[in-house]
């Protein structure tokens, strides 16, 4: 039987702090009641939603310090006064072997400089990605990078190819992951030069995968690949310009059921099927992106997320521990750079 797992909790990250991070690791250990948490934050703010969760008050203990890293603060502000803070301080319990991974909502660009100090990249990787679950037709696909890096090397998408088929066979327990890299079209021609590189690369190498070529951003959800790979200035566009739409539609269907009385009793009839659509759309299902290329598991949160939310990140964590994540991904990636060999890769992630 596996031991229980440790988590550290940035309690003062997102919009809410405690108020949201306590309630979510109080669904959590309601799902693994093995779990213990260690909280860091301020006490006073903590204990209150704490003490609403007798459960998690035994499960649970609070690491107290009064440095907080705000939402605005810059990463290179963060770093000069932020090692005593909550977010500091949750992730070098991750590199202390005192936690098995930590969940934050705070502020990313922080949380990325911050873990790249404390828990250091593995070896051989040139830059961390962000990585999503994206719904589709066929069920979730990893997305990455989502916004960690602006552009990346024909060797850098190469990685990010690892790591996104490392994380899917964690979470979506896919052995050989169907990896497709996202392009303006799916003809070899197409696209820049970093990109196309790292499609040859990928077609003639084995790396565990099963190599789809290029997808466009119409077939993301189409689900025809497992991990879905592109640099972070286009993921990021891509992952908002979906949430955007989806929002957007939701808003044209409740104006479409109340827009008549006719509509309106149309909407009752529908009522299952749009809960069960809902649902099935619902973010809060797909919440937390891990820091994928880092020495330890660290789970990004959305900010504005709530309890449920929180707890789908803590989740995300907890599979990746489960599946030893980085052990597998570290073999991958010495097979990785093995057969494209020292000075291939060095130019094509320089």
């Amino acid at each position: 039987m596996p031991a229980p797992r440790t988590i550290s909790l940035d309690a003062m990250g997102g919009d809410a702090g405690p108020a949201v991070v306590v309630p979510g690791a109080a669904i959590a250990l309601e799902r693994h009641p093995g779990l213990r948490f260690l909280l860091f934050g301020n006490a006073a703010r903590i204990n209150p939603h704490l003490e609403a969760h007798p459960a998690l008050v035994e499960r649970s203990r609070i690491v107290h310090t009064d440095a907080v890293v705000e939402m605005r603060d810059k990463p290179s502000q963060a770093l000069r006064r932020g090692r005593s803070s909550s977010l500091w301080l949750s992730l070098e319990a991750v590199q202390k072997g005192d936690a098995d991974f930590m969940v934050s909502a705070g502020n990313t660009g922080a949380l990325m400089a911050m873990a790249k100090l404390v828990l250091t990249t593995m070896r051989g990787i040139d830059r961390p990605a962000i990585a999503g679950q994206w719904p589709t037709l066929r069920g979730t696909c990893i997305v990455l990078d989502l916004g960690a890096n602006i552009g990346a090397t024909a060797g850098q998408l190469t990685e990010f190819a690892m790591m996104g088929a490392a994380m899917a066979r964690a979470i979506l327990h896919i052995e050989r992951p169907r990896v497709g890299l996202l392009n303006i079209g799916v003809e070899e021609i197409k696209g820049i030069e970093e990109v196309r590189q790292a499609n040859a690369w990928l077609k003639e190498n084995e790396f565990g995968i099963e190599y789809c070529g290029f997808v466009e951003g119409d077939q993301i959800g189409q689900g025809i690949a497992d991990v879905i790979v592109v640099e972070g200035f286009a993921g990021n566009i891509a992952l908002k310009t979906a949430e955007g739409t989806a929002k957007q539609m939701a808003a044209w269907i409740r104006e479409a059921f109340s827009s008549s009385p006719t509509a309106k009793l149309g909407g009752l009839l529908a009522q299952t099927g749009l809960r069960a659509l809902k649902d099935r759309m619902d973010p809060r299902r797909f919440n937390g992106g891990p820091f994928l290329g880092l020495n330890g598991i660290a789970i990004k949160s959305h900010g504005g997320t709530d309890a449920l939310g929180f707890a789908s990140a803590i989740e995300v964590g907890h599979e990746m521990a489960e599946s030893r994540v980085i052990e597998r991904l570290s073999s991958d990636l010495d097979a990785l750079h093995g057969k494209l060999g020292e000075p291939q890769r060095v130019r094509g992630s320089s």
